[in-house]
């Protein structure tokens, strides 16, 4: 298990900061229905672009420390709780306790890719 060192730290906070850019780009669109389509590819393709900005320089600091395998599986925990806290409260969607259990089993598994 790396120590937290800014190696070990940044990875995890420009991987937070870029999954808000990720997840507006890739289902903000969705409150916002009315609006044609190509208005919502090209605003989406916009804010992605905040998102490689930060994802990037994520797995390039993040690689000294992790190994690739842990860089992704960091990015889809972190995804899943992004996406949880967007869903409620941006789009106004419940979560149920079927949501949390498979996201909980989620976490359980990428658990697996951290250990020794």
């Amino acid at each position: 298990m790396p120590t937290f060192s800014p190696a070990a730290l940044w990875p995890i906070l420009l991987l937070s900061a870029s999954n808000i850019f990720m997840t507006f780009a890739w289902y903000g669109h969705l409150k916002y229905k009315t609006s044609a389509l190509w208005i919502a590819i090209v605003a989406s393709w916009g804010i992605a672009f905040f998102e490689y900005c930060l994802a990037v320089p994520a797995n390039r600091i993040g690689s000294e420390v992790y190994s690739a395998a842990q860089l992704k599986t960091m990015q889809e925990v972190i995804t899943l709780i992004v996406f949880s806290g967007f869903s409620v409260f941006f789009l106004k969607e419940s979560l149920t306790i079927n949501h949390a259990i498979g996201f909980a089993l989620i976490a359980a598994g990428a658990a697996f890719v951290f250990r020794g």
